[in-house]
């Protein structure tokens, strides 16, 4: 046998992972943080700040990575923040997330925000979704294995596959910088 191997149900874009580390179900981790907003969390239009939304994605997806993990977890970025609807004030906010995809010692949490009047019956309504990309660190700040997160539906699945589209990306996006970069620095212009 190999002394690596592929998670099942991953594409052949799938990072592998050595299988002394069991994986974990996505829904092992998967948590909903939930939070009226009051007048405290309005900005000058008097809606909901942006950045009190961007906070509980950020809670949501670090408990989720921290749970995925068992340990510590730390943002690393955060790709397309959607915010769909405007939130106001009395609405009951639903922060929903999940491990999407595991890399050697990162993850992609996967975030939907959903709203609904505190006091009303009616559904909630998609106000935002995000990815975060987290890394697991030890308590010296280094970087620790994570377990493979295993896909138990075809939605899960899907959201994997997806996942690992958006890491192509992001690395591509950063080596194409990096490298326009260099070559302005070889030509002697400073940023």
């Amino acid at each position: 046998m190999s002394p690596r191997h592929k998670v099942e149900g991953m594409t052949d874009q799938a990072t592998e992972v050595e299988p002394d580390i069991p994986g974990k179900f996505t829904s092992a981790s998967r948590t909903t943080l939930s939070h009226i907003m009051t007048h405290n969390d309005t900005n000058l239009l008097g809606t909901v700040h942006g950045g009190v939304i961007m906070k509980l994605v950020d809670d949501a997806a670090g408990a989720v990575a921290g749970r995925h993990s068992g340990g510590p977890a730390v943002t690393a970025s955060m790709d397309e923040m959607a915010f769909l609807e405007p939130v106001r004030v009395g609405d009951l906010v639903h922060v929903k997330a999940q491990v999407n995809w595991t890399g050697r010692t990162s993850m992609e949490v996967g975030v939907r925000v959903l709203a609904e009047r505190w006091n009303e019956s009616a559904p909630p309504t998609q106000v935002g979704s995000a990815y975060l990309v987290f890394a697991a660190v030890d308590a010296d700040g280094k970087p620790r294995r994570v377990p493979p997160v295993i896909p138990e539906t075809e939605r899960d699945r899907r959201r994997c596959q997806e996942a690992q589209i958006r890491r192509t990306h992001r690395l591509a996006r950063r080596r194409a910088i990096r490298e326009l970069r260099e070559k302005r620095a070889a030509e002697g212009f400073e940023d």
